[in-house]
């Protein structure tokens, strides 16, 4: 999808038993309870397992890559319990920046189906300057990191790959950072940064996007 303005009618879901357990990474300065909103409305259209994980520390003191093994794990824990080869995780802000490091650089292109990338800084953000910390300094455009993450010439291997973002963010700078090369974009009229995640706009085309019937790639 390309990047515009998105009205979401009442999607067709795939059934129940077709949908993968559901991973929610979470931004700078936030836990679990910033997916209330967003876990609350999956389990509503009857997705069994949709799990929201606090990461720790959760101030960006600590670097993204050690962020993104406590994903891998949360994942493979996922994984047990539910039975399933591969899991679906939607990520915020800098939790969107964790996934994707750990999709296209620790393996998690082998587990995950679908990832939903919620105005991640993919790009950087000029805010990061502002802030201090291993994980803040990583955000920075043109950090290390991020250039090792645009080297990568086939990032995504069989995961489904989507970007959400808004051009009015304020927290993402320039709010462009949020686009992710390779994914299918969708861009909203929405605010502010945080609002990406009680937007009903967004929370709709998550479900939308998740429960989608697969394509097999």
């Amino acid at each position: 999808m390309t990047a515009a303005s998105v009205a979401v009618s009442a999607p067709r879901l795939a059934p129940v038993e077709q949908r993968a357990p559901v991973l929610l990474v979470h931004g700078i300065g936030d836990d679990a309870s910033a997916f209330d909103l967003l876990r609350a409305r999956l389990e509503q259209a009857g997705w069994p397992h949709v799990h929201a994980i606090s990461l720790v520390p959760n101030n960006g003191s600590e670097g993204i890559p050690t962020l993104a093994r406590q994903v891998a794990r949360e994942a493979e824990a996922l994984r047990a319990r539910t039975g399933a080869r591969r899991v679906d995780v939607v990520g915020f802000s800098m939790g969107a920046l964790v996934t994707r490091y750990w999709v296209q650089l620790l393996g998690g292109r082998l587990v995950v189906r679908r990832f939903i990338s919620i105005s991640g800084p993919h790009a950087g953000t000029g805010l990061a300057f502002l802030g201090r910390g291993k994980g803040v300094s990583q955000m920075r455009p043109g950090s290390r990191l991020l250039r090792a993450l645009q080297k990568d010439p086939r990032p995504w291997g069989s995961t489904e790959v989507h970007s959400f973002w808004t051009p009015w963010d304020l927290t993402i700078l320039p709010a462009s950072s949020s686009r992710l090369p390779g994914a299918s974009e969708r861009r909203f009229p929405v605010l502010l940064h945080p609002w990406m995640l009680t937007d009903s706009r967004v929370l709709d085309s998550v479900v939308e996007v998740l429960g989608s019937p697969s394509v097999a790639r």
